[in-house]
């Protein structure tokens, strides 16, 4: 398959109701080449089974869904949704066309109608036993990613022994487990929660506590 550019892959995470699912989702996008895990709502995240992995992936944030979709747009990309729709198509028939970035549902719902909305195509992961109607939203991440990088021709990382070599650590944190951003988009987020304290930084709604004095732990110099 020949490209002029390489072919790029994005984790969106939304409505994940187990923050620390997200911690596991990086290792899996390391793993796998993921290029940046796009994290909607809320911006702080628990690195709970990343295994040092969060210092290899890019973490951007965006208050809402729609200026996700702008971001991903703007670099000609396809938004993915790991679901099982009428319409959605096995993965591993790869109806993949140009970089993409793969939107999971949250682990008891799915999908919301409003997620669905933003979505190009979906794709389900077939199933072969009888015993789950579902998978883990992190076995699921890993296994589309694994399956868009064999179509995208992704080079395997170099073993030693029976382990993968890891990396130098490219990436840093202003602050652990922290998606950092610009001024403006800092002043924008603490205008948002001064208008609704209630929804702490949850576009939609959720049960978690959000991290008290965060922002300005960070920020106030």
């Amino acid at each position: 398959m020949e490209n002029e550019k390489k072919l790029e892959s994005f984790v969106l995470v939304h409505n994940i109701a187990k923050r620390h699912n997200v911690g596991t989702l990086a290792r899996s996008a390391t793993a796998f080449g993921v290029s940046e895990m796009i994290l909607v709502g809320r911006r702080d995240f628990n690195a709970f089974g990343s295994h040092g992995s969060t210092s290899h992936v890019r973490f951007r944030h965006f208050h809402s869904l729609a200026d996700a979709k702008t971001f991903l747009k703007e670099r000609d990309c396809d938004i993915c949704g790991v679901e099982i729709t009428e319409n959605a198509v096995a993965v591993n028939e790869h109806p993949f066309k140009r970089s993409t970035a793969f939107l999971l549902g949250n682990e008891g719902t799915g999908l919301s109608a409003k997620e669905c909305e933003i979505c190009d195509f979906f794709v389900y992961i077939p199933q072969y036993g009888c015993g789950t109607a579902s998978l883990n939203v992190t076995v699921a991440a890993s296994i589309v990613l694994h399956q868009f990088g064999v179509w995208a021709g992704y080079s395997e990382r170099t073993r030693e022994g029976n382990k993968f070599i890891v990396a130098e650590r490219p990436c840093k944190q202003a602050k652990k487990n922290y998606c950092m951003e610009t001024s403006e988009s800092v002043a924008e987020e603490r205008r948002l929660k001064k208008e609704n304290l209630s929804n702490g930084f949850f576009e939609d709604t959720g049960k978690e506590e959000s991290p008290s004095n965060l922002l300005d732990t960070l920020f106030d110099d």
